[in-house]
């Protein structure tokens, strides 16, 4: 199958969906490098989604989903598919319920919007994800997260649209969340509803905020081009130390592949330069899985997703 194959065989129907053919996918994301989608397609709501996705089933073509791209990188050349993006009114919502402290967006809504919108309204629980890039879809995905917290714990359900092309909620007690993943089924997450608490004190709650924010800025290259954190952190009962750590002890910061470098500020990151490829991340991410290997004998795995064409 090629672009052209793909493009035709979602264009045998009209889908009355807005899409756009040969879109620079890579500068879509954190990265800003990588290769192009043969269609990225904007449903306006859920019934043109649900569209998509049964046709594309129907039709045998490839779908992805693109959130804000922070944990993304992707394959230089075409990738033959269908790319969503939820960038519509429909998907952004952010529904705040005083009463019960329970905050309802849509998939499609950015995670630091929700932070702020709930701290602003006295709401605790979210604040420890400040500063992690994401829409709120993928956040819940991955069970986003890190010291000060991960969100799977104030998720109280989730709807999505199956790959069948059917909407299913799922309550709280429906979902195992794990560190960065989840039991949901194959999907697109259109909405989320979250409980939290009510803060005793507003002001310890944004100033709390503002500390995780300044953790985060002194610790990691939150000004360069790179997808976060690369790898996953290695199950405790392997090792009490973490990928960065890992990471820079076998002598890796610094390490550099045509544009591709492991970040000398925190070795878990990768930052890309100026002429920088995807290819060049690929082959440096590979490289560091080697040498941690090699140094250590634990195999670390990414976290970062990596787009490429499915053989």
């Amino acid at each position: 199958m090629d672009a052209l194959t793909v493009t035709k065989r979602v264009s045998d129907l009209e889908l009355d969906v807005p899409m756009e053919r040969d879109v620079h996918l890579g500068r879509l994301t954190w990265f800003g490098i990588g290769g192009y989608a043969s269609l990225l397609a904007k449903p306006r709501n859920v019934e043109q989604l649900i569209r998509i996705v049964r046709h594309c089933r129907e039709v045998s073509v490839p779908l992805y989903v693109l959130g804000k791209g922070a944990n993304l990188l992707v394959a230089d050349g075409t990738l033959l598919g269908v790319v969503v993006t939820l960038d519509s009114p429909a998907f952004r919502h952010i529904q705040i319920d005083p009463d019960t402290a329970r905050v309802t967006c849509g998939g499609g809504a950015d995670l630091e919007r929700v932070i702020t919108s709930t701290v602003r309204q006295g709401f605790g629980g979210l604040e420890g994800l400040t500063g992690i890039p994401a829409r709120i879809g993928g956040a819940i995905a991955m069970n986003c997260g890190g010291a000060f917290g991960e969100i799977g714990s104030y998720v109280e359900s989730v709807t999505i649209v199956q790959d069948n092309g059917v909407t299913r909620t799922l309550g709280r007690d429906d979902i195992k969340f794990g560190y960065r993943r989840t039991d949901l089924p194959d999907g697109i997450i259109t909405e989320a509803t979250f409980q939290l608490s009510k803060a005793d004190d507003q002001i310890k709650l944004r100033d709390k905020l503002l500390h995780v924010m300044k953790y985060k800025k002194n610790s990691q290259p939150m000004a360069a081009r790179s997808a976060g954190c690369t790898f996953k952190n290695p199950p405790k009962m392997i090792s009490e130390k973490g990928a960065g750590q890992l990471i820079d002890e076998a002598g890796l910061k610094g390490t550099r592949i045509g544009g591709a470098e492991v970040s000398h500020v925190h070795a878990n990151f990768i930052e890309v330069h100026d002429g920088g490829t995807a290819t060049d991340v690929m082959q440096l991410m590979d490289l560091v899985q080697r040498s941690v290997m090699g140094h250590c004998g634990i195999m670390l795995e990414r976290e970062v997703v990596v787009w490429q064409n499915r053989h």
